[in-house]
């Protein structure tokens, strides 16, 4: 994994390196915590990111709110920083792991497996999340057009339900579009 690693200190940056000499771990590019966070995502493309810094501040927090919104991944903060406010806005903001503390180099790898395997299982959550929504969203789409075939149109509601499904299948439509192309429809018939 191709890391971005944010640290001023030189010294510390360089262990971490060292640190991860022989795992699947590789710091592809390093800048300082004044740099532009999302120009220099653009440009390294990493695969994970790693902010090493004395305190985050409300830039770098928007910075990765906004990163974790358009193009999540797994990060990793080390920060001196113990207050709960700005730990719950980091992790908000998407941060895998919240680590208080030097940047240890005998435990930076295990960390890092760690927030990558969070970072996962997250996005597994979010998807499975996000798909369920859909379905619940399409039958609701589905139960109201049913509805509005026996209001409008006297049908059962197992013969609205059989109306919807055969045209789905003549048309080589899902059965959620069928009900939203019979609700425009009906909406406008007396």
């Amino acid at each position: 994994m191709n890391i971005l690693l944010i640290d001023d200190n030189q010294n510390r940056a360089q262990a971490i390196q060292q640190a991860l000499k022989g795992s699947q771990y590789s710091i592809t590019h390093l800048v300082s915590a004044g740099s532009s966070l999302l120009r220099e995502v653009d440009i390294a493309k990493p695969d994970m990111i790693v902010i090493d810094i004395e305190s985050p501040d409300r830039d770098i927090l928007e910075s990765l709110h906004t990163l974790n919104q358009i193009n999540p991944k797994p990060i990793v903060m080390f920060t001196e920083t113990q207050d709960s406010q700005i730990i719950k806005r980091s992790i908000k903001s998407g941060v895998s792991a919240y680590v208080t503390g030097d940047a240890d180099p005998n435990r930076v790898r295990a960390i890092l497996d760690a927030a990558v395997a969070r970072f996962e299982e997250f996005q597994d959550l979010k998807s499975e999340l996000k798909s369920t929504q859909n379905q619940l969203g399409a039958r609701k789409t589905i139960e109201k057009a049913k509805r509005m075939l026996i209001e409008k149109q006297g049908l059962d509601e197992d013969a609205a339900y059989k109306a919807m499904r055969k045209m789905a299948m003549d048309s080589g439509q899902k059965l959620e579009q069928v009900a939203t192309n019979i609700m425009n429809m009906l909406k406008n018939l007396p």
